[in-house]
């Protein structure tokens, strides 16, 4: 071992482990998101969102059936410690992540949705909704972005 290389646990230590708590818990990153391993299919989803701290798994849950809803046959999957929906061989349309204060849902073809979603990107095509804890959640609205976004060609990511 090069005398200027930390060692490997220290190096794995740095990157922060993939292991869970020592009750067995997933660990949260900063902000809050838990980091749960990439997989795909509903399985790790609903890890990710038993994972979601306080009010915002409950947020999670809403938003996990309002996609199923809206889009029966969605293919599901966590990526970069995040929940992605899509259409299965076309990629991905929406996914959300948790935040300190609030929960943000990503369309990544936002900006061909009617009404365009309220927060924009430093990637072009991508609008995002922050979902704080009081809110009134616009069931409605959402349920027709998901719609809109379903048909989209999907980000291959």
């Amino acid at each position: 071992m090069s005398p200027n290389r930390p060692s490997s646990k220290k190096r794995a230590a740095r990157r922060g482990s993939k292991q869970p708590t020592s009750n067995g818990e997933p660990r949260l990153l900063s902000g809050g998101n838990p980091q749960i391993s990439k997989g795909e299919g509903d399985a790790p989803v609903q890890a990710y969102i038993a994972a979601m701290p306080e009010w915002k798994r409950g947020l999670g849950e809403r938003l996990d059936d309002l996609i199923v809803r809206a889009v029966p046959a969605v293919h599901k999957a966590v990526k970069w410690n995040q929940p992605f929906y899509g259409n299965e061989g076309d990629g991905w349309f929406v996914a959300f992540r948790c935040y300190t204060k609030y929960v943000q849902l990503s369309f990544f073809r936002g900006t061909s949705l009617d009404p365009v979603p309220p927060k924009g990107s430093k990637h072009p095509e991508v609008r995002y909704l922050d979902i704080h804890e009081d809110d009134d959640l616009d069931e409605p609205q959402l349920t027709s972005w998901i719609e809109q976004a379903s048909k989209l060609p999907g980000e291959k990511l």
